[in-house]
């Protein structure tokens, strides 16, 4: 990196707003921006808060290294069902594989049961003469002849836009997938191509194969996207490297994005776990519930010792979204997290049926957005109930770029639910953010559960638009007594792709009980992943000597229909290893379940190789100008504030960006900066650490 071309750009596009944060090590800037995002092309937002950031910081886009990029278009994709037309080629047989699915029903008792649309419909998956065993052995050759013919069909009978190819055992023996590859690239050049074998090498075919036909049906639309973004960046005079945020939280090459966009479908709320690893260690927090609300909905995370909770199997596009089989099942590495309809924009309305009150999903979004933005909005939204709970001041939304209009607000309150209940306006808006803040609190206690966690021993990182706005009512719920909320809230996801380290994680499965391993093998396999993973993050722009290795093997009792990840001591392991890494699996296993069982055998099925370089460090002083601030600073105007069963408060406000380190202050209280408001109640501690943290302490 020269000192020319030393800054680097995060950028996240959530439902409602585009945030920014742009860090320059050389020069010490850091830069903070949010603007509406823009729906019908997200690029414009994108190219226009660049443009604003780089005009704000004095800068160039010729002194841009890096733009690190994350989106939602994947997840929207799937969701609205608005993806490419895809053909899929599989083993003679194994056509409705995809469709039969577990055999399992998300729902037992549910007559007229609704399940999710298949990315390909029967039509467009034709069945391919050929076969291979679970050992390997091949016991029918493929027919070449049937491959193009069906390949032909596909393209010029049925006008399909990409193809996936899944073949039986492919995981474990690729060579016909590989063959099937090459003669579609030689009739049809410009089709994109996604082999189950490249995609997911894993065992489990459905799996397998779904996780491939989505990344066929997402990936001409992904590679017109990227391709959009990096030539109008590129015409604006930027010369550097535009990278992308993967689900897992490391950040990879736009060609990599490109052949395997599926990876990306939790890219942006990625970005909010890796920026709460990163606060975490910053402050030495060993223990962390990270939540982001924005203007759509709130993510909710376990950071444990700085590091994010991940997982290795994702559902997207569930018909009831927070029940667990209803989606399209993929294999992909995502953080663990819980993604909930509550944002700032999710909207209010008088059931019909019940005559109660709900909040959500259905969201406002950037267009209209809710009624107090005035672009056309009639539906109140969680936002203007904050605004009418005088939790934001109308003349500083964004930092006065946007003024918020009260009075349509309490016109659109008493139209949609005064009218229905009698209520008055404000308890109506109180109404609103009790349904929220319970959704919140009872879906993360779910969560915390689920792991065997108990929330009063977590510290809370609050941060999006609307997060420090509610964090402080949430933790009240959770009964967490330790808040934090970072300088820069409104955009701390944006953070996060700045400090997210290059990673990536491979896998490759072999099944075999642990007394029987071919550890010759196992060490082939993650010799192979080892010089994938080099290569990948050394083109991502990591340095090779500083790339760490962990391998984890997904291990289980014999018979059991679920595995358990297990950490191992090394990438060249023998029978020596063994006993060690069975007490280790009975270690985790004991963690999970409370109870080992040593006299049943164990089997792996997958093993992992989890590569990445070192992140980023940000010092967040930048963003603010020095100050001779008092420790104690005079706020800049009092307003009044309702809160839930104490009334209304006379609360003084504060500007963010005059406190200092180690300024004290006391709730009841309302901190404002440019991206959010952090709203603190009665009886709380408020301090500011050495990292320009609010740390703030219940009661």
């Amino acid at each position: 990196m020269t000192t020319a071309q030393s800054a680097r750009v995060g950028v996240d596009v959530g439902g409602t707003f585009t945030d920014l944060v742009l860090h320059d090590p050389v020069r010490n800037i850091v830069r903070t921006g949010k603007l509406l995002t823009t729906p019908d092309d997200p690029s414009e937002a994108i190219l226009a808060g660049i443009a604003r950031i780089l005009r704000e910081a004095d800068l160039r886009p010729e002194d841009v290294h890096s733009v690190i990029h994350g989106t939602t278009l994947v997840t929207n994709t799937i969701i609205e069902r608005t993806g490419a037309t895809v053909g899929l080629l599989t083993t003679d047989g194994f056509r409705d594989s995809i469709e039969i699915g577990r055999e399992t029903r998300y729902d037992l008792y549910d007559l007229f049961l609704e399940t999710p649309t298949l990315l390909v419909p029967r039509a467009l998956r034709l069945e391919i003469s050929e076969r291979i065993a679970a050992d390997g052995r091949v016991l029918k050759p493929l027919d070449e002849a049937a491959v193009a013919s069906a390949v032909k069909q596909l393209v010029e009978a049925e006008r399909i836009e990409a193809i996936a190819v899944g073949f039986l055992h492919s995981y474990h023996a690729p060579q016909h997938e590989m063959r099937a590859g090459e003669i579609i690239r030689a009739l049809y050049p410009w089709l994109p191509i996604s082999l189950s074998a490249e995609v997911a090498p894993e065992i489990r075919e459905f799996e397998r194969t779904s996780t491939a036909c989505a990344n066929a049906y997402v990936q001409p639309l992904m590679a017109r996207y990227l391709d959009r973004v990096q030539t109008s960046l590129e015409a604006t005079g930027f010369r550097g490297n535009l990278y992308i945020m993967l689900s897992g939280g490391g950040i990879t090459t736009v060609r990599e994005a490109k052949d395997f966009p599926i990876r990306l479908i939790e890219s942006g709320p990625a970005a909010g776990a890796m920026a709460s690893a990163f606060i975490s260690r910053l402050a030495g927090l060993e223990h962390v519930v990270s939540f982001d609300m924005g203007g759509t909905t709130a993510k909710m995370c376990l950071v444990d010792h700085h590091e994010p909770n991940h997982k290795f199997d994702f559902e997207a596009g569930r018909v009831r979204r927070f029940q667990k089989g209803s989606g399209l099942p993929l294999k992909v590495s995502v953080v663990d997290m819980i993604e909930i309809g509550a944002g700032g924009g999710s909207l209010a309305r008088i059931d019909p049926g019940s005559g109660l009150m709900k909040v959500g999903p259905r969201s406002a979004g950037a267009k209209p957005g809710p009624v107090c933005y005035g672009r056309g909005g009639t539906e109140p939204a969680v936002t203007d109930a904050d605004l009418v709970l005088g939790r934001l001041d109308p003349a500083y939304f964004l930092g006065g770029e946007m003024s918020l209009n009260l009075e349509p607000v309490r016109r659109a309150f008493e139209a949609r639910i005064t009218a229905e209940t009698g209520i008055d306006v404000e308890q109506a808006a109180l109404g609103v953010q009790r349904i929220v803040d319970e959704t919140m609190a009872s879906a993360t206690r779910m969560h915390l559960a689920e792991k065997g966690k108990d929330p009063r021993r977590y510290t809370m990182i609050a941060f999006g638009g609307a997060g420090p706005v509610h964090a402080w009512n949430l933790a009240r719920l959770l009964k967490i007594r330790q808040l934090v909320v970072p300088l820069g809230a409104g955009v701390a996801s944006a953070l996060g792709f700045l400090v997210a380290p290059p990673a990536t994680d491979m896998v490759r499965s072999y099944v075999a009980r642990l007394e029987r391993i071919d550890w010759a093998r196992v060490n082939a396999l993650f010799a192979e992943m080892k010089a994938a993973g080099l290569a990948l993050l050394t083109e991502a722009g990591a340095v090779p000597e500083q790339i760490t290795f962990r391998p984890v093997a997904e291990m289980r009792h014999v018979g059991q229909g679920f595995e358990i990840p297990v950490p191992l001591p090394g990438l060249e392991l023998s029978e020596a290893d063994v006993p060690g890494i069975r007490a280790t699996f009975f270690d985790n296993y004991r963690d999970r379940f409370e109870r080992v069982v040593e006299e049943s055998p164990i089997e792996a099925l997958s093993w992992r190789l989890s590569c990445a370089a070192p992140g980023w460090t940000i010092d967040l002083a930048g963003a603010v100008p020095s100050t001779t601030a008092p420790a104690t600073p005079t706020p800049r105007t009092h307003r009044r504030v309702l809160f839930e069963g104490v009334g209304w408060q006379d609360c003084p406000v504060y500007d963010r960006y005059a406190l200092c380190i180690g300024t004290q202050l006391r709730g009841p209280a309302l901190i404002e900066e440019r991206e959010s408001t952090c709203v603190v109640g009665p009886d709380s501690a408020i301090a500011v650490d050495a990292f320009l943290n609010l740390v703030i302490d219940l009661p």
